[in-house]
């Protein structure tokens, strides 16, 4: 049984251990918990997933919860994937700020699953990595 909460206040060491689990933590900073917990306290709508008290889903984001919620982390432990809880967390992330769009940026990986549940494509993101590019 899979049970889902709104978690804004969540554990760091939980959180990299998760994202270690499903390959998330490839692309994130796993290795620095003084950034990990910086993007946990800045976050303000966590979602998470456990399994009989095991954390084994998050999703991170930030809200304004009127206009626009951008899901920063859609993590799922491998083991539990394929079960519809990445969908669930996405689904009570909506939940949690109905108004607001959900906005992400796909992990190569997951560039497919998407769609796959329903979320639409689009082609207009940008990205700053380093602020001497901006013109």
């Amino acid at each position: 049984m899979i049970t889902y909460k709104i978690e804004n206040d969540l554990d760091a060491d939980e959180f990299i251990t998760v994202l270690n689990l499903s390959t998330l933590g490839q692309r994130r900073p796993v290795n620095e918990r003084d950034r990990i917990e910086k993007m946990l306290q800045h976050a303000n709508l966590i979602v998470t997933a456990r399994s009989n008290g095991k954390l084994v889903g998050v999703a991170r984001s930030l809200t304004d919860f009127g206009f626009c919620t951008y899901l920063a982390d859609l993590a799922v432990d491998e083991a539990f994937q394929k079960q519809g809880i990445g969908k669930e967390l996405i689904r009570q992330t909506k939940l949690a700020a109905p108004q607001a769009k959900i906005i992400l940026l796909a992990a190569p990986a997951a560039v497919n699953y998407y769609p796959h549940i329903g979320m639409v494509r689009h082609d207009y993101c940008f990205l700053l990595h380093d602020i001497d590019t901006l013109k």
